[in-house]
């Protein structure tokens, strides 16, 4: 059985979101519906990751060395500029395209638990302010088997922007959140939105490979 390391941390959600203006806190309705477009998105890119890529390659002329000028919205400082989106993009012209990720009740509810802990003093990675892990938080609702991983991001407040971010993952070395959206091993997601003390809102996913969901879930404090 292998257990790929799970723990990524997505910094350049952070990096994106420094030099973004202040907006009003989404509510809770929307952090719910949010929850379930990122998983809708992440399967656009995984079942079509050329047609992706075209949604990437429409950013390229917005680019000022490691300015971003986005459409209506504050111009935002990246750390590898286009180099990053390009090499994004090229990926996901090679990719071949995925089968669509399950939705997990379990997995959300894991999401969840992280989302809004990390969310209610601003925290930042993936241990829990209980010193839990992503494998502690995934196994609370059932038991997950071939592989596992974990991605966040904050500061994005739409669903295509969650999963832009992640897959271009700029300023993190082994790409590793990109790596998680399009391996071909994780077959289950669920994701979770939560208002962030510091970042504003904070979405995380967590994936698995298999996952058995338990009958019976604990309850949470």
């Amino acid at each position: 059985m292998r257990r790929r390391p799970p723990f990524r941390y997505a910094r350049q959600a952070v990096t994106f979101l420094l030099a973004c203006g202040a907006a009003g806190p989404l509510l809770g309705a929307q952090h719910a519906s949010l929850d379930r477009e990122i998983l809708t998105e992440l399967n656009r890119a995984r079942t079509g990751p050329a047609a992706y890529a075209g949604l990437l390659e429409t950013m390229l002329p917005r680019f000022r060395g490691v300015l971003y000028d986005r459409p209506d919205r504050v111009t935002i400082a990246t750390q590898e500029g286009a180099a990053a989106v390009r090499e994004a993009i090229a990926v996901l012209r090679r990719t071949t395209p995925l089968p669509p990720l399950d939705y997990s009740p379990g997995l959300s509810r894991a999401a969840r638990d992280h989302a809004v802990d990390q969310g209610r003093d601003g925290g930042i990675g993936h241990t829990g302010t209980d010193g839990s892990r992503m494998v502690d938080r995934i196994g609370r609702y059932g038991t997950w088997d071939g592989s596992a991983a974990e991605n966040i991001a904050y500061g994005s407040e739409t669903a295509r922007d969650v999963v832009i971010d992640l897959l271009i993952d700029d300023g993190v070395p082994d790409r590793g959140h990109r790596a998680n959206i399009l391996d071909p091993e994780l077959r289950l997601a669920g994701a979770a939105c939560a208002p962030h003390a510091q970042y504003r809102i904070v979405c995380v996913i967590d994936f698995a490979g298999a996952y058995r969901e338990a009958k019976a879930s604990p309850p949470r404090r």
